[in-house]
């Protein structure tokens, strides 16, 4: 089977409509030993995106989905933050998954690309992203998307498997908005 060429791929924002589908993506597509994927969590997230608390871009290959993101802003993730920047929602990336049959296309960081233009629209100097510590394909997929790796901790509710650990990592989208730590 040959890779269908990208521009047969049409992206999309999410909408109610579309999370059914997503719904199965995550979970068929997205569910291996590195993810986490707790359906109540998930439940909370794709209902985030029927009010529009969250977001989502999904690829369609002839009306079909074969990948989305889904996104929001939020604080979270203060604590990495200079002081002076906290308390000012940022972008996050909650998911990111590709169909088993499009993985390693560049389709992903195609992607995560479209939601850091989004997320820079809703006005994210940063965004943030996560991952298993040992999920080669998924930090392949952020350092190709401009993604930095930032910290890694132990996480063991989160990551049952391998190292335990979670990988944090920022793309900086406006390096000017982040005021430098004062000494």
């Amino acid at each position: 089977m040959s890779a269908a060429p990208h521009h047969d791929v049409r992206l999309a924002a999410a909408g109610p409509q579309d999370l059914p589908a997503l719904r199965t993506l995550i979970f068929d597509d997205g569910a291996n030993i590195w993810n986490y994927l707790p359906e109540d969590g998930i439940g909370e997230h794709l209902e985030d995106i029927a009010q529009s608390r969250a977001f989502g871009v999904l690829a369609l290959e002839q009306g079909q989905l074969i990948g989305a993101v889904t996104f929001g802003l939020s604080t979270d993730f203060d604590d990495y933050l200079p002081p002076q920047a906290r308390g000012t929602p940022q972008g996050y990336v909650s998911e990111a998954v590709v169909r088993r049959d499009r993985v390693g296309r560049g389709l992903g960081t195609q992607l995560l690309r479209a939601a850091l233009a989004e997320l820079g629209k809703l006005g994210a100097d940063v965004v943030f992203i996560d991952r298993h510590e040992e999920n080669l394909a998924s930090a392949g997929m952020m350092r190709a998307a401009g993604f930095v790796e930032i910290e890694t901790y132990p996480d063991p509710r989160r990551r049952p498997h391998g190292s335990g650990r979670t990988t944090v990592c920022w793309k900086v989208l406006k390096p000017a908005a982040l005021p430098a730590p004062s000494a």
